[in-house]
């Protein structure tokens, strides 16, 4: 049976490499995007024209209302769900901590932990054999970041990171034995607009001298370990905590 994917997050970078490399593989996919609708229609376009199979749904991940709309819209087009992929996350201007306001920790905590949790919630509520459902995998995206702590630059987003990484390790336990694995993904320096965001477009130039394998990462690289985590060649990887950092 047609396995289904949900990637957050999928219009642009690792989302779209992911979804692009799920859909080759066979997966159906609902993609999810906030803002860049017309992006994710072009993917959407670009998957079914090659004979997959894709829809696009808008939804703000930090708004739980919004995420039980995405879930609804899911169970509505395909009626299953098989791998969750927690990609959605964002970034803010680089500066040092005492330059940072609570505002800004509010949105980046929401998007990046509290839309990760919805969206695990969501995902376990359909997938666990407990529930009648039949298995799964989950595969959230952390970062490099979280064991570097980004000084000077994203301390916020370090921060959050690493949450993902203690949310990973104990829902791994916690839903082992309802037939879901739970792992994470901690890309290091990779080519992505995110960058941009925090207003440093050419990061990956400056940064990747510090980087043992002396570049940036690409997004389809980080997108390979992914579907990797979600297939059944790592049927026994659970709580894991994949490094994709060209060594860093």
């Amino acid at each position: 049976m047609e396995k289904v994917m949900l990637i957050t997050g999928a219009s642009r970078g690792i989302g779209a490499a992911t979804a692009r490399l799920a859909a080759a593989q066979g997966y159906a996919l609902c993609l999810n995007y906030q803002r860049q609708q017309a992006a994710a229609e072009a993917l959407v376009s670009e998957i079914t024209q090659a004979g997959g199979r894709a829809i696009a749904v808008q939804a703000d991940v930090a708004d739980e209302r919004q995420v039980m709309q995405l879930f609804a819209r899911l169970d509505q087009h395909f009626g299953r769900l098989d791998v969750l992929v927690n990609n959605a996350g964002i970034l803010e201007t680089q500066m040092r901590l005492e330059q940072m306001e609570l505002a800004r920790w509010q949105r980046v905590f929401a998007t990046n932990v509290f839309g990760s949790f919805l969206c695990c919630r969501e995902a376990i509520k359909r997938m666990s054999t407990r529930q009648g459902g039949n298995g799964g995998a989950i595969v959230n995206l952390s970062s490099a970041a979280a064991r570097l702590g980004a000084p000077g630059e994203y301390i916020d987003y370090a921060a959050v990171k690493g949450a993902i990484d203690s949310m990973t390790l104990g829902l791994a336990k916690e839903v082992a034995a309802d037939g879901i694995r739970v792992n994470a993904v901690r890309p290091g320096v990779i080519e992505t607009e995110i960058h941009a965001s925090g207003g440093e477009p050419e990061r990956v130039a400056r940064v990747s001298q510090s980087v043992p394998m002396g570049r940036g990462g690409l997004a389809r690289e980080v997108a390979e370990a992914i579907l990797w985590l979600a297939s059944e060649q790592a049927s026994y990887t659970s709580g894991a905590l994949l490094d994709v950092s060209g060594g860093r």
